[in-house]
């Protein structure tokens, strides 16, 4: 088993520490966010360090620091050639992170969700899939790319989680203005969503559009909901939002 180091500790690191904890791996944890790291301490058993204990006692460390204050933080550290670096901040790019982290250099970017803990959690990683690969499959799977520029655009697609929920909050604030029942719509349009998706499989095969055109066929309820969308050019909009968010965090072209 590994030690495993966290920098952060916050809504990303903990669920991954969770996970990792109950595979058997003794966890290290940074004192940044004290309530979270009293928490993981106590039902993790995870050490909670200073940050250069950490780096020193680690074989893998997870950057998970927030990109607007990640560098003065890694800046005052002293890493090791032999160690393994994850990150999981957004819009922080290789290059930096290989210069931050020298001597270290086996170095990989992911895209976590809180979720990952309970599995199925799609962890795209690049430039190789070890060792995250390693850590969190076979319960999430780890898409690897070749080309940085595709993290950009996993970071901002994995955006889209809140427009899904913006949309399911509509619905459930519509549903209990009718009901009454406010309680109930929240569970019905939650379970709805949750248990529709656990039967779709995720094989890479074009179910999205299959589980779509299953339910939105011709002259159905949900066909009319998917005509108002493209009326309303709603699906354009995204792809432009998706669009301008990835554009963003690559940066000049």
């Amino acid at each position: 088993m590994k030690r495993i180091g966290f920098l952060g500790t916050g809504h990303i690191a903990a669920p991954m520490v969770r996970f990792l904890a109950g595979k058997g791996h003794d966890v290290l944890v940074s004192e940044r966010n004290v309530s979270v790291a009293a928490e993981l301490a106590a039902t993790c058993n995870a050490q909670v360090l200073a940050n250069q204990a950490v780096v020193d006692g680690s074989d893998i460390v997870f950057l998970c620091l927030r990109p607007a204050i990640w560098q003065p933080v890694v800046a005052d550290l002293t890493f090791r050639a032999d160690q393994q670096i994850i990150s999981v901040m957004a819009n922080v790019p290789y290059a930096a992170l290989e210069e931050a982290v020298t001597p270290a250099q086996d170095i990989s970017i992911t895209v976590p969700i809180g979720f990952l803990e309970r599995g199925g959690c799609p962890l795209p990683v690049f430039p190789k899939p070890e060792p995250v690969s390693t850590l969190f499959a076979p319960e999430n799977p780890v898409i690897s790319f070749e080309n940085e520029s595709n993290m950009a655009d996993h970071f901002a697609a994995s955006a889209t989680l809140s427009a899904v929920l913006t949309v399911m909050k509509d619905g459930a604030d519509w549903l209990a203005d009718q009901t009454g029942n406010e309680a109930g719509a929240d569970m019905y349009f939650a379970s709805l969503l949750a248990g529709f998706l656990r039967d779709v499989p995720k094989d890479g095969k074009a179910r999205i559009l299959e589980a779509r055109s299953g339910l939105a066929s011709p002259n159905t309820l949900n066909r009319a909901v998917v005509d108002a969308m493209e009326t309303a050019n709603t699906r354009d909009t995204i792809r432009d939002v998706l669009k301008s968010l990835s554009a963003r965090m690559k940066g000049p072209s």
